[in-house]
């Protein structure tokens, strides 16, 4: 929650329909970071990603009035993001899998960040695109299944069962198994 706003997002949501700017700079102030950080897991800079989240809340702004939300609204930002940070990357030079796995990880600490990051990116490349984006959505942006589902347009079952397949796929590959030792 915002610290200069104490309502809910439905709170703010409803006040910027009605024509508080404040209200929806209130939303901003909530979710711009957020935006940054999951912008540069596609992009992989930080300008792109300024620029992505920039374009994500002009989409958001045009939705209002009129706008409802029917989720949370990083369920709603999720996909509008994804989309622009894929479509910017996608006008600049085609990466490598493991390269776009190195971009779909969280920051990791200075220490270690290096060896750290390559580790699990190794990891990672083994899984399928759909199945890699579900995996982080649940355990690194910490989304609930039905919020992933909604997010990405897919079934909750579609959700479940590429969760289930990453996760056999990396205790069963020998590339990955000493992850999972036990």
């Amino acid at each position: 929650m915002s610290v200069s706003d104490p309502r809910s997002d439905q709170e703010l949501i409803a006040a910027a329909n009605a024509g508080d700017a404040a209200a929806f700079a209130a939303i901003y102030e909530r979710y711009r970071d957020w935006a940054v950080r999951l912008a540069y897991r596609f992009t992989g800079s930080r300008d792109d990603a300024l620029e992505v989240m920039q374009d994500a809340f002009l989409y958001l702004l045009r939705k209002f009035p009129g706008f409802r939300l029917s989720a949370r609204l990083t369920t709603f930002l999720y996909p509008v993001i994804r989309n622009l940070a894929l479509s910017r990357r996608r006008k600049k030079a085609p990466a490598s899998v493991a390269d776009d796995a190195l971009l779909l990880l969280p920051a990791a600490e200075p220490d270690h960040a290096a060896s750290t990051k390559a580790d699990l990116a190794a990891v990672l490349a083994v899984l399928p695109d759909a199945q890699r984006e579900v995996l982080l959505m649940r355990f690194v942006d910490g989304m609930a299944l039905a919020e992933i589902a909604e997010a990405l347009e897919i079934p909750v079952g579609t959700v479940k069962s590429r969760v289930h397949h990453a996760l056999r796929t990396l205790r069963d590959d020998e590339r990955t198994k000493r992850y999972f030792a036990p």
